[in-house]
């Protein structure tokens, strides 16, 4: 693998219910200047994605249940968003003020996805309801229009387990190994590594953070130029089970009811 690489943001305007995401992409990545290549990383922002497939809720539209007034009273929050965070969640875990602490998709994240940010007042953004299809699909596309065959990430920011701020995370992927075991491998001394599992598409997803934007930048999006990344024809993201992850498996050890 190459080791110097390029980062470039995608600029956008601002993107709607059922804009051609590809089309829009593809043309900021004309104005740029930049050709793209067979085997170039594009990393999209799920929220665009999520809009441009309609995955908004109008929260004035759901009627709060008990349950959701619940959480709208203990974690201070909209009742609205409460019952939307419940109907897009597999399990809710907990909260703080502001957010409830979801499962959703094998995955741990506040409030099942759903993004308040760049989203029209009084709407909110939920997660593509199949990332990993909608890379697929933006893949496919992209090699219809311009014969290239890239890899794509759909990309969502993250709060990790005792830390400050947001990463990229990968929620979708398709065209390469989202996680490469390099299991085998020997370290500096000789030793075999016994559990190391190099995150690819995630530390994609990080770098490009750095580059799009979060707040009104109309970046929603990003091209990685010289990686030579091996190309395979999937998708996905591996899960893990909650009981296989350090975080929650020591949680589920310390309350066996947690999922209950």
């Amino acid at each position: 693998m190459n080791i110097q690489f390029t980062v470039t943001g995608l600029k956008t305007g601002i993107i709607v219910p059922g804009d051609d995401i590809t089309e829009i992409l593809l043309k900021s990545l004309r104005d740029t200047g930049l050709t793209l290549q067979d085997g170039d990383v594009m990393v999209i922002a799920e929220n665009a994605v999520a809009t441009a497939e309609g995955a908004l809720v109008t929260l004035s539209e759901n009627t709060p249940s008990p349950k959701a007034l619940q959480y709208a009273d203990t974690y201070g929050m909209n009742p609205h968003l409460a019952e939307a965070v419940i109907q897009e969640s597999d399990t809710v875990i907990g909260g703080i003020p502001g957010f409830l602490l979801c499962m959703k998709n094998g995955t741990l994240l506040p409030n099942a996805g759903i993004d308040g940010s760049n989203a029209p007042e009084g709407t909110v953004v939920c997660l593509p309801r199949d990332p990993n299809k909608s890379a697929e699909s933006i893949r496919d596309r992209i090699h219809e229009m311009t014969g290239c065959t890239p890899i794509i990430i759909i990309a969502d920011s993250r709060t990790h387990a005792m830390r400050l701020g947001c990463s990229g995370v990968a929620i979708g992927c398709a065209g390469t190994q989202a996680v490469v075991d390099e299991v085998g491998k020997e370290d500096l001394f000789g030793r075999e590594l016994e559990v190391t599992k190099k995150a690819v598409a995630d530390n994609l997803a990080s770098a490009a953070e750095l580059v799009m934007g979060e707040a009104g930048e109309s970046v929603p999006a990003a091209i990685i130029q010289g990686l030579s990344l091996p190309m395979e024809e999937i998708s996905g993201i591996p899960d893990i089970a909650a009981e296989e992850c350090l975080f929650m498996g020591a949680a589920l050890n310390a309350n066996p009811a947690m999922f209950k």
